[in-house]
C-alpha cells in the first residue's frame, strides 16, 4: 500500500477503518521509518503486538517520548527497569536530554 497523501491521511484518521485496512496503513508509514503517523493506524488496527514491537525499538532507541506515546496507546505505563533501558540507550546515542527525562520518569516510580 502507498502511503495516503495528508487530505486522505485526514479522512483515513477520522473515519472507521477494518483492522486489516488499518494495519495496512499503518506498515506502509513504517515501511519509510514515519513512526509517529503509523501510531494512529496501528491503534485504530488493535495491532497490540505491533504497538509492543514499536515501544521495544524506542526504548532500544532511547526515545522517550515514544516510549510514553506507544505506553499510552498501550495503556501500559513502563517499568522502572525500561526506563532506565531508555536512559542508557539514550545516554548512548547522545540524547542527554532525553537520558534525563527518562531517569526521572524511572525514579518516580521507585
Amino acid at each position: 500500500m502507498k502511503i495516503p497523501d495528508l487530505m486522505k491521511r485526514r479522512h483515513l484518521v477520522e473515519q472507521k477503518l477494518d483492522a486489516k485496512q488499518a494495519l495496512a496503513v499503518a506498515e506502509a508509514y513504517l515501511s519509510e521509518n514515519r513512526v509517529a503517523e503509523a501510531l494512529e493506524f496501528l491503534t485504530k488496527a488493535g495491532a497490540d503486538d505491533r504497538l509492543r514491537e514499536v515501544r521495544q525499538a524506542a526504548i532500544e532507541a532511547g526515545d522517550v517520548f515514544l516510549v510514553r506515546d506507544v505506553s499510552h496507546r498501550l495503556r501500559e505505563e513502563p517499568r522502572a527497569e525500561e526506563w532506565r533501558s531508555v536512559a542508557d540507550a539514550a545516554d548512548a546515542a547522545g540524547k542527554a536530554l532525553y537520558a534525563i527525562e527518562a531517569r526521572r520518569l524511572g525514579d518516580a516510580l521507585n
